[in-house]
This record gives C-alpha cells, sequence and structure tokens, in this order.
C-alpha cells in the first residue's frame, strides 16, 4: 500500500514573502555630471546650463534616476538641483547617489507602502535566498512594518527558518 506524502509546509499556514517582488523593475537610468564638465574637472555654470537645455529630458521619463558624479571633482550643491528640476516632470523618481542607491531607495519604497493589515496575526516567512541582491535594509524595513501587526516573522525558506518575533 502506497503512503500518502503530505506537504506540512503548505499546511502550516506560514505565508512566505518574497522581497524580490518589491524590488524596482521599472527602468533604471543614471545621470552622470562628469559628462557636462569642462576637461572632465571643471563646472562651467553658463556652459553646463547650456548642455541641460540640450538634453531631451524625455529619455527618462518614467523612470527612476539617480543624480551622481563620478569625477573627482567639486561640485557646487546648485548643479544638482539644477539637474533634479529637470527630472523631477518626467522621471519617477530622482534620488542623489548611486544606481545601487536609488535601488535601495526604490525598494524601501515598496516595502513601506505594503498595507501590512493583510498580515495581521499570520505566521510570515521572509523569504532568504533569490537571484537578486537585497540589501540588508529592506530586511530591517519588512520587519519594522510587520512587526506591529504580525503573530510571528521568520527568515529563510518555509522548511528552515530562522526566528526573528513571536508576538506572546
Amino acid at each position: 500500500m502506497a503512503e500518502v506524502i503530505v506537504n506540512k509546509v503548505a499546511e502550516s499556514g506560514l505565508i512566505s514573502l518574497d522581497l524580490e517582488n518589491y524590488y524596482p523593475k521599472e527602468n533604471r537610468k543614471v545621470f552622470d555630471l562628469k559628462d557636462h564638465l569642462f576637461m572632465g574637472l571643471i563646472l562651467k555654470e553658463k556652459d553646463f546650463r547650456a548642455a541641460l537645455l540640450q538634453i531631451d529630458w524625455n529619455t527618462y521619463k518614467d523612470a527612476y534616476v539617480a543624480i551622481t558624479c563620478s569625477a573627482d571633482a567639486i561640485i557646487p550643491m546648485w548643479a544638482y538641483m539644477l539637474v533634479a528640476s529637470y527630472l523631477e516632470p518626467v522621471a519617477k523618481m530622482v534620488v542623489f547617489g548611486s544606481e545601487e542607491d536609488l535601488i535601495n531607495q526604490v525598494l524601501l519604497k515598496n516595502i513601506d507602502n505594503i498595507d501590512n493589515t493583510e498580515y495581521t496575526d499570520q505566521r510570515i516567512v521572509v523569504k532568504g535566498c533569490g537571484d537578486l541582491a537585497i540589501p540588508e535594509a529592506a530586511y530591517v524595513a519588512i520587519t519594522k512594518k510587520l512587526r506591529p501587526v504580525a503573530k510571528s516573522i521568520m527568515y529563510g525558506e518555509p522548511c528552515s527558518t530562522v526566528p526573528i518575533f513571536k508576538k506572546r
């Protein structure tokens, strides 16, 4: 007689939450000020403003954009502000920093937008491994988001978890 195989993980009532689902999938771009510096080192206001007027800002439409300067140059604060003023009307989101900084900020924003009421009194496993590198800040953010409502929070896979929080 064949023995029936029971999927205990499926019957456990655990909710598996994969942070990759909140990773930005939309178009991401980096605006590097170094491309608009005189000799790659000096920002000349008149030339910089003229260069910005020549840019087709619609290429950044609905994109997540990071503003940075990869050259070792002293950039006045107003230059970043000026670029942001051109990007703000067309881009989905504008941040200062690298593409990695951009990904982190979008990921944290997406986690912040989660309606945590659907996780009220639930046992949640935050998935630990995946195809994308999820920053530590995202794991901290999801813990802060879920702790007030969850029955328990675990890390890992449903078959092998590390307990993080359990409501008393």
